[in-house]
């Protein structure tokens, strides 16, 4: 059941680093701050620091969950709390997004789905 639990959340992690690119490196394509994230052109410039500064936070969950599956081999304790301290802040923030608005159902799930699945899967292994 480890395997699944590394699997589960290295692929959160990956998701965290692609929602750190969009959010730091392509946030100005309308693409992705028009189509993704639901900015008007209008108002691209006045959250684009939120966005920026958001982006580092999903970036540092990323290298937490990655960094756990890495370790969790050799140091059980410190790889499984880098992951479930990871993942469930992954998961807290994807609640977090579709308590307050229920349009954001969609990127909720795709933020928040591989981590939930880690955490469950480390259940498990109780």
């Amino acid at each position: 059941m480890l395997i699944a639990v590394q699997i589960l959340a290295a692929l959160a992690g990956l998701v965290h680093v692609y929602i750190w690119v969009m959010e730091c490196l392509r946030f100005a394509d309308p693409k992705v701050h028009t189509g993704v994230f639901r900015v008007p052109a209008a108002n691209l410039e006045t959250v684009r620091s939120w966005a920026f500064n958001q982006g580092w936070y999903n970036l540092f969950l990323a290298i937490g969950a990655l960094v756990g599956v890495a370790v969790v081999r050799s140091e059980a304790a410190v790889g499984m709390t880098l992951i479930v301290f990871a993942c469930g802040s992954m998961l807290g923030a994807a609640l977090v997004l579709v308590l307050r608005d229920r349009s954001m159902a969609s990127a909720a799930l795709k933020q928040g789905l591989f981590p939930a699945l880690a955490l469950l899967s480390s259940l498990a292994l109780l």
